[in-house]
Formats: structure tokens, sequence, C-alpha cells
């Protein structure tokens, strides 16, 4: 699929912790399933995390408090 350095469709919705609807973007974007489109997901906001860690609104820990996959 991705390594998550090619899809940068959803950072917005990364950085500013819209979970749900980052995958969906994904998702349509990819035309994947869920799954693959939460493991892209999660691969872009390492990059992004690394990248662009003052875009972020909360820390890492907090990003992923209430989101159960």
């Amino acid at each position: 699929m991705t390594d998550g350095a090619a899809v940068d469709v959803a950072d917005e919705q990364i950085v500013s912790n819209q979970i749900i609807r980052g995958i969906k973007t994904l998702r349509d974007h990819l035309d994947c399933s869920v799954h693959e489109a939460l493991d892209v997901f999660v691969a872009r906001y390492a990059v992004l995390r690394a990248d662009r860690p003052g875009d972020f609104t909360c820390g890492h820990d907090e990003y992923w408090t209430g989101f159960y996959s």
C-alpha cells in the first residue's frame, strides 16, 4: 500500500487529531479497507510527528486517548 511518507491527503486531519475523518479520507483516496487506511494513518502520523512536532495540538499519549481500534 504505502509507508506513510507518500500520502499527504489527510495531513491536516492528522495534526488536528481528527482520527476518524483522516481514516475516511485515506480510505476514499486509496480505495482500501478501514484496516488498511488505519495502517496508513498510523504510518503517516509517525512521519508527521517526527517532521512537524510543533503542528500537533497535543502530545502523543493524549492524541490516542479514547481511540480504540
